[in-house]
């Protein structure tokens, strides 16, 4: 196979590869020995939900996350540099959008080295689609500050731009305060704003909703505990 850096996609949840997961990724995963992953534990588990019978022994695996020092990154290269292909597999979706993969691609791209992205589920893009808000023109603002205060001045100068630019805004939560942000938002934002709410995407119990932040008020599902998407738009 050709010598590439393979940005290899997994699933958002708990979800039969073949939902959303082209057979090509599987061919391409079958030649590559050398990872570079967000958590070793999680990627051995996607390979062997790929193939059960991948030789996870016979891998090597560099941990690129908030614990992994700048300095030691361009250093998993070195399989690339010897003519091996490598892959970068994150913990959920497309690595390097919203992941730590991405600067590892980035060094790559400076040496020249050769990248490739697979075919795979990104909830940035699927919440886009099913929002019904602007495609257009949207940004992800990952996560907005922890402290209230300071979340909601965030909440407002994003709500700003919706009218001022019509551009759609997106943002996550850590889970456990999914429930906190949405009365951040009910509280801070115009009772005509919208407010989609996607949860769980590509999962059986997948919930896509777009209402008004009016429509919201007492109306907000339970998901306080998992991973969901906000986005805003006029």
């Amino acid at each position: 196979m050709e010598t590439a850096l393979y940005l290899i996609p997994v699933t958002l949840g708990d979800t039969p590869l073949c939902n959303v997961l082209p057979q090509y990724n599987s061919e391409i995963i079958a030649g590559i020995r050398h990872f570079i992953v967000e958590d070793v534990r999680s990627a051995r588990r996607f390979l062997r939900k790929v193939d059960p019978q991948f030789d996870i022994d016979a891998s090597q695996f560099f941990e690129l996350n908030k614990h992994t020092a700048p300095e030691d990154v361009a250093g998993f290269l070195r399989p690339l540099h010897d003519g091996k292909p490598m892959g970068v597999i994150s913990e959920a979706g497309c690595p390097a959008v919203a992941d730590p993969g991405a600067d590892v691609v980035a060094i790559a791209q400076r040496k020249g080295l050769k990248v490739v992205p697979l075919v795979g589920p990104s909830s940035i893009i699927l919440s886009v689609m099913a929002s019904g808000f602007n495609g257009q023109s949207f940004a992800f603002n990952g996560y907005l500050p922890v402290k209230p205060d300071e979340r909601v001045k965030k909440l407002r100068q994003l709500e700003q731009r919706i009218y001022n630019e019509e551009q759609t805004q997106l943002f996550i939560e850590t889970p456990y305060r999914n429930g906190k942000m949405v009365e951040d938002i009910l509280s801070a934002c115009r009772p005509q704003t919208k407010l989609c709410i996607a949860a769980n995407l590509t999962c059986e119990d997948e919930y896509v909703h777009t209402r008004t932040v009016k429509e919201w008020r007492g109306k907000v599902p339970d998901i306080s505990k998992i991973p969901c998407i906000f986005l805003l738009y006029k």
